[in-house]
């Protein structure tokens, strides 16, 4: 048990008080554990492939911050170029030379084959102020008004990306939050993923007035959904094809999955094309908050203050943030990618040999080195087929695996993240846990 402001505190402590002072007791929905019951663990060390609760309990990571710590949590060298830069000053309110040189080794990474996904890339703070500009810039462009979107993808939180299906295909949206004004929802089509016809008939229905499909590189939201062959490349060639634009969302798989993101997969795969807009987030901070958007040299001109699209920010390029994204992607090296490849690889294949083992229906999805658990069998290719599964294990999983020392992400739906930390020792730590925890998913019953 550890001490904060000399009150003694567990786990449920720490919900407790933050539940008095904070909506729900966090900032964030997911850290809740809705989805699986219990308290929610509160973290105050995180080093290499661990992270330490309040109480002192350690636990092998499998979130790893939802993605950032792609070299493992607190790296040397990140940590030393973080103080470095505070020892500078912790904002200015104006540019550092650093900016430049984190856009810089981006534009380089996502270079593959001679090809280059973006020419300029404008830095914010979260990725949902990265998509927001990202639609804002499309509409300017293009000056239309519609977005297509696919259900089940996740794009942050601003109003109209919280927006759920209508009734039918080619249907305007309904709010997918409350707040959120039914005007705004409406300008978002919501579309059923990896489906040609859909996207198809939006455009028929609504011509001349789409500016912009919006969509995951990969979907990594709802659990893994990997795009079907050739269908990002479609969707760049439909919308061109209707004088719309296409906004590649990497926040998730942005330089984690490979050195240029998903984009440098299909790449290396021999793909073409390219979108007009490419959202960043979680790696390219290195754990700071630090997200982007990058594009084409005559779409990004459009914003202010050489176009009239405005956007703006106080700590946009925060100084301690670039630093933190600067030292993370130097670290990102093919050694790195190597490690976390195989080391997913092993916990994928463990994982589905010990639900295999209990007897349970399950399916592993993978997009690169990411990959999620779905309680049914088959295929999953939309938002639809994820949700039709046996979610209801997934709890008595997650706390079996918890109480031998792994945290996994507290929800069904949501990526498994493995680090160039995890060594062979923590690597088998997870694979020693996993036969009583799906012992646990196969005794489950629904609630």
């Amino acid at each position: 048990m550890t001490t904060l402001n000399s009150i003694p505190l567990t786990n449920e402590q720490a919900a407790a008080r933050a539940r008095a002072v904070i909506p729900g007791g966090v900032n964030s929905p997911v850290r809740a554990f809705a989805s699986v019951g219990g308290a929610p663990l509160a973290i105050v060390k995180a080093q290499g492939p661990h992270v330490w609760d309040v109480e002192g309990n350690a636990y092998v990571d499998l979130v790893a911050s939802w993605g950032p710590a792609l070299v493992g949590h607190a790296h040397p060298d990140v940590v030393e170029a973080v103080q470095q830069a505070a020892a500078r000053g912790l904002s200015f309110g104006a540019s550092t030379p650093a900016e430049a040189e984190l856009a810089e080794l981006v534009i380089d990474r996502l270079t593959v084959n001679g090809a280059r996904a973006i020419d300029k890339l404008r830095l914010v703070s979260t990725g949902t102020e990265a998509t927001m500009t990202a639609v804002r810039l499309a509409r300017g462009v293009t000056g239309r008004d519609l977005i297509i979107k696919f259900a089940g993808h996740y794009h942050g939180h601003s109003d109209g990306l919280l927006a759920d299906a209508g009734s039918g295909l080619a249907t305007l949206a309904i709010p997918g939050s409350a707040g959120v004004p039914t005007p705004i929802a409406a300008q978002t089509l919501v579309l059923p993923y990896n489906d040609r016809e859909a996207v198809a008939a939006a455009f028929a229905a609504y011509p001349g007035q789409i500016a912009a499909i919006i969509t995951e590189a990969a979907g990594a939201n709802a659990g893994i959904l990997v795009p079907a062959d050739g269908f990002n490349e479609f969707l760049v060639d439909t919308a061109h094809a209707h004088g719309a634009l296409v906004i590649l969302d990497e926040v998730l798989t942005g330089f984690r999955v490979s050195p240029a993101g998903w984009w440098g997969l299909e790449q290396a795969d021999g793909a073409t094309w390219r979108a007009d807009i490419v959202t960043f987030g979680k790696v390219i901070g290195g754990g700071m908050p630090l997200a982007g958007l990058g594009g084409r040299a005559e779409i990004l001109d459009h914003l202010a203050p050489l176009g009239p699209v405005y956007q703006a920010g106080t700590l946009s390029g925060n100084p301690l943030a670039v630093a933190a994204g600067i030292a993370t992607l130097r670290l990102a090296d093919d050694a790195v990618y190597e490690r976390v490849n195989h080391a997913a690889a092993v916990v994928a294949s463990s994982l589905s040999e010990a639900l295999e083992d209990e007897g349970v229906e399950h399916l592993i999805s993978h997009a690169g080195n990411l990959f999620s658990v779905a309680f049914r069998s088959g295929t999953i290719t939309n938002y639809d087929d994820a949700r039709d599964q046996e979610s209801w294990r997934y709890p008595a999983f997650f706390h079996a695996m918890r109480e031998q020392g792994v945290s996994l992400p507290p929800s069904v739906f949501e990526a498994w993240f493995l680090t160039a930390a995890h060594d062979d020792a923590a690597v088998e730590q997870i694979i020693e846990a996993l036969p009583a925890a799906a012992r646990a998913a196969a005794e489950a019953e629904p609630a």
